[in-house]
């Protein structure tokens, strides 16, 4: 009875378990290997997959000019939006942990951008920036800063800098509140011990608050890289990668390839490329931040 007992109890772990592996398997598991399975397949405009082709897929990938902009577009979109959203959710962060009136509206309005839906973000900000009505031209032609409407978004370059803006916009509050629940988990005792041995705010922000804050900072960029990297609302909504395919990220530009040239194959050597690129940043930084970790 005692044996029978201790198997059950050995084995129950494994039963709760059980729900959430299934899940992962087939929601995560399944569709990944049937994506490499089908990067190294012929693949009809129908979706057929007729056969195994090699990396032939990825080689005919690798010949199109619009592949290697489109991945030099997503590496410098990934960097400015996660770097800059940072940087501005630290600060915004360190405003917010301070006492000053209204300080609950403030966090209620900074929330805003993030709880709201991506694709609403995009389409407000598309039509704020629009050359013809936009709310940005007529503002600025109101208070007399400008004389005639300006075409915001008339290169690629334009473009693409207004939907990063678009991307910090929506990015910074989430970085705000993770940086912020770290700080608030500081004794303040630290603050005061440091303030007595004679420590100035920059001292204080380096060798204090940013060691402190460091797992919270960790989290919130390599979410934020995976999260980014992967956006595909912004760019598609605001752009679709015109003009001339300028403006294409890799997820905007496999869906392209997949669902409007029939490019199954391509779309699928796309996304496992993708796949690579985002493993090998999100290990190299947790790498750099648990090292630095144990050196502290």
């Amino acid at each position: 009875m005692n044996k029978k007992k201790k198997t059950l109890t050995a084995i129950q772990p494994y039963v709760w378990l059980f729900p959430s592996v299934l899940l992962m398997v087939t929601m995560i598991v399944i569709p990944i290997v049937s994506v490499f399975r089908i990067s190294f397949s012929e693949v009809g405009r129908s979706g057929l997959v007729k056969g195994f082709n090699g990396i032939q897929n990825y080689l005919e990938v690798f010949e199109e000019p619009t592949f290697w902009t489109t991945l030099q577009n997503t590496l410098v979109w990934t960097v400015v939006v996660v770097g800059l959203s940072t940087v501005i959710g630290f600060i915004l962060a360190m405003v917010l942990n301070q006492e000053f009136v209204g300080r609950k509206i403030v966090r209620a309005i900074v929330i805003f951008p993030w709880a709201t839906a991506l694709i609403i973000q995009s389409v407000i900000w598309k039509y704020i920036i629009n050359a013809d009505y936009g709310a940005l031209n007529v503002l600025l032609k109101k208070i007399g800063l400008i004389d005639s409407f300006v075409n915001w978004t008339g290169t690629a370059q334009s473009m693409f800098a207004w939907e990063c803006w678009v991307g910090i916009f929506v990015t910074f509050p989430f970085v705000t509140f993770c940086v912020l629940s770290g700080l608030q988990g500081i004794d303040t005792s630290l603050y005061e011990a440091a303030s007595v041995d004679g420590a100035g705010f920059w001292s204080k922000l380096f060798k204090l608050t940013l060691p402190l804050v460091g797992p919270s900072l960790t989290v919130s960029t390599v979410l934020n890289i995976i999260y980014v990297f992967n956006s595909f609302p912004i760019v598609w909504t605001i752009s679709k990668g015109a003009p001339a395919d300028q403006t294409h990220t890799l997820v905007t530009y496999l869906y392209q390839l997949s669902f409007k040239d029939g490019k199954s194959g391509h779309a699928a050597a796309v996304s496992v490329i993708g796949f690579v690129i985002l493993a090998i940043l999100a290990s190299i930084y947790m790498i750099m931040s648990l090292r630095g970790e144990e050196e502290s």
